[in-house]
């Protein structure tokens, strides 16, 4: 019976995944921390798929290494999507880099700690994607607002899926030392499995994300009359200048243009209208997506393309959270 290990099937599911991400999103300015958590988790599972499927023992040397960049690189990528860091480039890659040079020490001169090492890097760096996820989907400000609530969804499931690995992790130490590791395959091929969701996941987040821009600085919170203020002035920009209908429309480039510091906005909509951004924004995209079908002869597609959505199951979604009903009704009702 011919075995070929799940690791090396989950490897060229990754490059495949790696490939269709890279062609979505070729006039987009790439993320790269996400394409890179792509190819280093493939490469991971290769390692893997070695070792345990044909017993090649030195590739685990290596592998702890391997694994101790994928949360870091996690991080970065969502890092992209929610701020630019003032740290110099070279200081980001030292910080980030270190869980790699803390595990390659560890396999030189202590392995046994090896495995509580990544748990506490996994677990780690899920806390601090989470911890940047804590504004909601008003968070992502260098995300387009037609794929941000998406996309924090994305991210939340990508830190979850971090803390499975870190059990996976202790579930196979664990086996080596009541059982001396007669469970260990099974339970690798399960999380390499789980990695491949984190990589899914990862990738739906890094899609069409924009090269990063200077973000606002925080500014004091607003009193109401202050947050209704806000609001009336970013009422008027969406309603003269239509920023709705552009697909790529971000908080950052929405705060640019009304000259209001993203936070400031972010928190008048939350504290005034009891919803976020994006909802904001999509809310203006559906009245007017309605009164093309109502007006207009123009196809779902057509009036989707126009009011800057980008996908029909981002379209149909908000849509229905608006009217309660889907595009199609609405003119069958209207009509």
């Amino acid at each position: 019976m011919i075995f070929i290990p799940l690791p090396f099937v989950v490897a060229l599911l990754l490059v495949i995944l790696f490939v269709a991400v890279v062609r979505r999103d070729e006039e987009a300015a790439p993320n790269l921390p996400f394409l890179a958590l792509i190819l280093l988790t493939a490469l991971q599972s290769v390692l893997s798929g070695l070792r345990w499927g044909y017993g090649v023992q030195a590739v685990g040397l290596i592998a702890p290494v391997i694994a101790a960049m994928v949360p870091p690189l996690a991080y970065a990528g969502v890092s992209r999507l929610v701020r630019t860091s003032r740290r110099p480039l070279a200081g980001r890659i030292a910080l980030h880099g270190l869980p790699a040079v803390l595990v390659l020490l560890l396999v030189a001169f202590w392995r046994e700690a090896i495995d509580i090492a990544l748990v506490l890097v996994f677990v780690g760096y899920a806390l601090a994607i989470l911890l940047l996820m804590r504004p909601g989907a008003d968070a992502l400000r260098l995300a387009p607002f037609e794929g941000a609530v998406p996309a924090y969804r994305a991210i939340i499931f990508a830190a979850a899926a971090l803390c499975l690995s870190a059990a996976f992790d202790i579930f196979v130490f664990l086996d080596f030392i009541s059982a001396k590791g007669e469970r260990a395959l099974a339970l690798i091929s399960v999380g390499n499995l789980a990695a491949l969701v984190v990589l899914g996941i990862a990738a739906a987040a890094a899609s069409r994300s924009p090269a990063p821009a200077e973000v606002a600085e925080a500014v004091p919170r607003p009193d109401t009359g202050e947050d209704k203020e806000t609001i009336a002035a970013i009422d008027a920009l969406m309603e003269a200048r239509q920023l709705y209908r552009d697909a790529n429309l971000n908080l950052d480039r929405l705060a640019r243009k009304a000259g209001i510091p993203g936070r400031q906005i972010s928190a008048a909509i939350n504290r005034t209208m009891d919803k976020n951004v994006s909802q904001y924004v999509n809310d203006y995209r559906i009245a007017e997506a309605c009164r093309l079908l109502s007006a207009t002869g123009k196809s779902v597609t057509e009036v989707m393309f126009e009011v800057g959505f980008q996908t029909k199951s981002n379209f149909n979604r908000e849509f229905r959270r608006v009217t309660d009903m889907t595009p199609v009704a609405w003119r069958q009702r209207e009509g």
